[in-house]
């Protein structure tokens, strides 16, 4: 996967050596060598990493990623910062101030690279995410990520995998006040309770006796439930070959022993913030799509939706050679009730109407808003006399009591005609079937209203 990598050092040997071993692998790279530079290149252009150093004259390598964590236009691009400061004061310095990673100088080809893959993969989904995101202009980006993990009230829950006991008091000790630490230290039954429990983050612990921890990781990411869950390994300084293939895997981070509490608690919640992150950027596309295909007066789905749908409906009924019925809906008179007591009575009668069709129909039944006064019920399942009578239980539902119009106000008799036809096999199509229905509402309406017709031709 290619990307784009911004190198910030002020020495230019350093750029050019990260350069050229980020060129070799055909990723696209920028250079800068202030931080004004990086921050004016990222909000200005595409970057998909930023590889940050941190002892820089002016502004320091600590207040570049604050800058860019602080801005909606950055904050989602993935700051490893590369330093020859190895102190762990300095790694929960830099980690508090947003970034993701640390490298010490001199840089590990094989930790640079992997660590770049692993970000570049983060990044893509992000992105991926935002673009969806922000097909409507309502949702809100810049307020996702600025919400930070210790702003939310509460511990994030999280799974600790050892069993060694001590090590787990450890860690469990070295948490308390931050997380909720549930510990478990059989692999299969962690891979259980983490699909049934809500964790935010799951640490794995690389020192197990006669298991490899990595099958674990592996087989949470294949689990549907644990699968956008960050994964902390906790591992030795010398178990580097298992830290990288962890990041190929995509383990989100790793920590090493003995383990530092304030480097340990910022990791955790650095991938705390961002999975929360993603996961409002995904709910708010979910929201989007909802939104796109529901009528939002009365909740049902709407016209967009039916056109898509119906037709899956049909083609499955076809193939199955089962019956499929179609009933179109008319409020009698509704122009003179927006004519005489205004549109806020039309909507409270037309919410009222959905809900008393909601009321009478099954759950498999599609029940959408069609436009105006008009909806249309699809049966999946339903012959046309069955049809027939749920559209007239329907009529004599509408009809059977007032309609309220709002506080205060009057509330009014409404009545419904109802046009129903059935799909015809074989040779029918869904034009055909609805073009049916709609002519048999019409004869309902034509007939003298407040009336199903269901003709069998």
């Amino acid at each position: 996967m290619t990307a784009r990598i911004l190198v910030v050092d002020d020495v230019a040997a350093n750029l050019k050596l990260l350069e050229a071993r980020l060129l070799a692998e055909y990723y696209e790279v920028v250079t800068a060598s202030t931080g004004q530079d990086a921050i004016e290149i990222c909000e200005c252009s595409k970057v998909d990493v930023v590889l940050l150093d941190v002892m820089m004259p002016g502004m320091d390598g600590f207040e570049v990623c604050r800058r860019l964590k602080a801005d909606p236009a950055t904050t989602h691009i993935p700051v490893i910062m590369v330093t020859a400061l190895g102190q762990p004061a300095d790694r929960v310095r830099g980690l508090e101030a947003g970034a993701d990673d640390f490298l010490t100088k001199p840089v590990n080809d094989l930790q640079l690279l992997t660590r770049v893959k692993s970000l570049v993969r983060l990044k893509a989904l992000t992105d991926e995410l935002r673009l969806r995101a922000a097909t409507t202009r309502n949702i809100g980006i810049e307020q996702l990520l600025d919400r930070k993990c210790g702003d939310c009230g509460e511990t994030p829950p999280v799974l600790l995998v050892e069993e060694d006991a001590a090590s787990a008091r450890n860690v469990t000790r070295l948490l308390r006040g931050s997380f909720a630490v549930d510990v478990v230290g059989e692999p299969q039954k962690a891979l259980q309770q983490a699909g049934e429990g809500a964790y935010e983050c799951i640490i794995v612990s690389a020192d197990f006796a006669d298991y490899d921890p990595l099958r674990l990781c592996s087989q949470l990411r294949a689990l549907e439930r644990t699968r956008l869950v960050p994964i902390v390994l906790l591992a030795r300084e010398d178990d580097e070959a298992r830290i990288i293939r962890a990041l190929e895997l995509a383990v989100n981070d790793y920590v090493l022993r003995p383990v530092e509490r304030q480097e340990l608690i910022a990791r955790l919640r650095t991938q705390i913030r961002r999975k929360r992150y993603n996961d409002r950027l995904r709910s708010s596309v979910a929201r989007t799509v909802e939104m796109a295909v529901t009528d939002p007066l009365t909740g049902l789905h709407n016209r967009r939706y039916l056109d898509s749908h119906l037709k899956s409906l049909f083609d499955r009924a076809a193939a199955r050679k089962r019956p499929l019925s179609v009933m179109i809906t008319d409020i009698d008179r509704f122009k003179s009730i927006n004519d005489t007591l205004g549109h806020d009575a039309g909507d409270a009668v037309l919410k009222a109407f959905a809900e008393r069709l909601r009321r009478n129909l099954r759950g498999i039944d599609l029940v959408c808003r069609y436009g105006g006064e008009e909806f249309v019920v699809v049966m999946p399942d339903t012959e046309l006399a069955v049809a027939e009578k749920v559209a007239e239980r329907i009529r004599a539902e509408i009809a059977s009591g007032p309609f309220p119009v709002g506080e205060g106000g009057p509330a009014i008799e409404v009545t419904a005609s109802l046009g129903v036809a059935s799909m015809k096999m074989p040779g029918d199509t869904v034009e055909a079937l609805m073009k049916r229905a709609d002519m048999a509402l019409y004869e309902a309406k034509t007939g003298g209203r407040n009336r199903v017709v269901a003709p069998a031709a």
